[in-house]
């Protein structure tokens, strides 16, 4: 008699979705848990260049193109596929940024870019939102030497 064997679990498929923050997701501010800590990301100290400007009337930060170092985290969430699309949706939302519209349309561009650790070595690539100069000078933004926005 044949003995049956137990077919073997469906293994589910995960991705690796990876974002660079700097301000109010970073581990501790205050959409991290909400948009990103519920998910159990590992978050990974690392710096991206660019230039970090505050805006102390509207609460975060924002990143331009630039030869600075900014500081935050690579947040690396290793989900299902679709559970990594819908992350990644809802940090469009949250960042006003929808990938139909032009670049002036938008608050954030969401960019592909080089992610490093804290030694400057390249780590990988990541997501990040980063926004136009145009923008930061309209809002008002004030240059954060150092690269590293505080969480308050």
């Amino acid at each position: 008699m044949d003995e049956m064997k137990p077919e073997p679990a469906e293994r589910i498929a995960t991705a690796e979705l990876c974002v660079f923050v700097y301000g109010t997701l970073k581990p501790g501010g205050r959409y991290y848990q909400r948009y990103c800590g519920v998910y159990l990301p590992t978050a990974i100290p690392a710096a991206m260049r660019g230039q970090l400007f505050d805006f102390p009337h509207l609460g975060y930060p924002g990143m331009t193109v630039g030869n600075d170092w900014v500081q935050g985290y690579l947040l690396v969430f290793s989900q299902p596929p679709s559970l990594c699309s819908q992350i990644l949706s809802q940090l469009d939302r949250l960042e006003g940024y929808q990938p139909s519209l032009a670049t002036s349309d938008n608050d954030y561009e969401r960019c592909w870019l080089d992610v490093f650790d804290r030694h400057y070595q390249l780590l990988k690539q990541a997501w990040v939102y980063r926004m136009t100069l145009s923008t930061v000078v309209a809002e008002g933004g004030v240059l954060v030497s150092g690269g590293n926005w505080a969480i308050s």
